[in-house]
């Protein structure tokens, strides 16, 4: 089980679903045991890229997920989704399934990529959760590239007694971060990222919560086909 949940956490690299690359490697995360926890832990952790027509499988949108995705107009798109998900207390791991909204643009030199997610976990007792996930693109040159992004995680009643063992819905956490590459070779990639959680007052209540806010940081060696 501690093998199975090492293989599927992520690793977020700056990338758009418009860039035609797909990305193998694997990486190293520090982070806590479960969000509100005081004990932190490190990960194996692998890269993910890859879109097809219509198959995408990716660790780029901050959870390992795969499934299918559909061009309705230029830059945007709707896909359906199956995801690895953390269990409570970081227990018995399983799976969501879901559907999605990406939208790619430029805002002058930026890269913008907009995400709308919902997640119901397979063992209907966990919930439902919605992400709310933006990333902009902050500088590219020289073989590097640096982005910023922000999440915002809302939860069921399901979810929040599942993890948290308290009777709430709404807002779970929100997230701040920074993210980047470098191009070792032509083919090879330094791959990595630096983010900071902050659980909602609705999940702090929680019995459980040691800590409210926590830091996630990872970095990693990708090749791109």
């Amino acid at each position: 089980m501690r093998l199975a949940m090492l293989i599927f956490l992520t690793l977020p690299v700056l990338a758009t679903a418009q860039d035609d690359y797909t990305l193998f490697g694997a990486g190293v995360r520090t982070r806590p045991k479960f969000d509100g926890s005081a004990d932190r832990t490190v990960d194996l952790i692998p890269v993910v890229r890859y879109y097809g027509e219509p198959w995408f499988a990716r660790t780029t949108q901050g959870i390992l997920e795969g499934g299918a995705r559909w061009n309705m107009r230029a830059g945007l798109d709707s896909g359906v989704q199956l995801a690895y998900e953390q269990g409570p207390r970081d227990h018995d791991p399983d799976a969501s399934i879901g559907v999605h909204l990406e939208g790619d643009r430029a805002i002058g030199p930026a890269p913008v990529n907009g995400l709308l997610r919902v997640r119901q976990h397979l063992n209907a007792n966990r919930g439902m959760q919605l992400d709310a996930r933006g990333t902009v693109g902050v500088y590219g040159g020289h073989g590097a590239a640096a982005g910023l992004f922000a999440q915002a995680t809302w939860a069921s009643e399901k979810s929040f007694e599942a993890y948290y063992g308290v009777h709430e819905s709404g807002l779970l956490y929100v997230s701040l971060g920074a993210l980047g590459s470098y191009d070792l070779a032509r083919r090879w990639s330094l791959v990595g990222s630096i983010e900071h959680r902050r659980l909602s007052d609705e999940a702090a209540k929680s019995p459980i919560v040691e800590r409210r806010s926590a830091v996630y940081a990872n970095a990693g060696l990708a090749y791109r086909f």
